[in-house]
């Protein structure tokens, strides 16, 4: 969501900041650059994995961390801090026209996720939205291919994941595609990584951004008849 369909703004690094004070590392101390640096490598990774990381393992730690994230996160939205993407929403109602079922998944908790889909009113704009904790007991989010394959498993929309279509802006999102075995993964350059991250990552297509996304999807359909 954040980066590809939801604009960003700096919202992940400035809620990190009330994380970062959880592990005992605030805006200002030593240290703090190096794990804002992390965070910007990783994202569109699970963030309870990237705060398990920079607890050393701790699990209690990076539970308090990643909840004080969220908290800060869900206070921004609250505030009127998001915006879709341009053009996002008129792409994910041009897919829905054209019979596609869209998916939106995310590194974020289901409340954080909710949130976000409630400040834009897109609660009821897709046929699902999926957070890591929904992929099953494990609860594993990108780079694993579980969101991917979750999402295809919810909705039955295809017998095939090669007729999936897996859409990110992080090195992530990228992986996860390639590893669920979906046929399109594009990348788009509106959030976290450039094209030459995106496409050492794997992407089969790189986008301007999410709205180009039903053009592309009707080429190559158009090209397979």
């Amino acid at each position: 969501m954040a980066g590809t369909t939801v604009a960003d703004d700096g919202l992940v690094e400035q809620a990190f900041g009330a994380a970062a004070t959880r592990l005992g590392t605030g805006p200002g101390t030593p240290g703090f650059a190096a794990m804002l640096d992390h965070v910007r490598a990783t994202m569109g990774e699970s963030k309870i994995s990237v705060f398990r990381h920079l607890a050393g393992g701790d699990e209690e730690r990076a539970r308090q961390a990643n909840t004080a994230f969220e908290d800060a996160y869900g206070r921004l939205v609250a505030d009127g801090h998001c915006a879709p993407v341009p053009g996002a929403r008129a792409a994910i109602e041009q897919l829905r026209a054209a019979g596609r079922t869209v998916v939106l998944t995310t590194g974020f908790a289901r409340a954080t996720q909710d949130a976000i889909s409630a400040a834009l009113g897109w609660s009821d704009l897709v046929a699902a939205t999926l957070c890591p904790a929904d992929t099953g007991p494990l609860g594993r989010g990108r780079p694993h291919p579980d969101l991917v394959l979750a999402a295809l498993l919810h909705t039955g929309a295809a017998d095939d994941v090669r007729r999936v279509a897996v859409v990110g802006d992080t090195a992530y999102d990228m992986r996860s595609g390639v590893r669920a075995g979906a046929g399109v993964v594009a990348g788009v350059l509106t959030g976290a990584h450039g094209a030459e991250a995106l496409r050492e990552a794997g992407a089969t297509h790189v986008l301007d951004s999410v709205a180009r996304l039903p053009e592309l999807l009707s080429s190559l359909e158009r090209a397979d008849v």
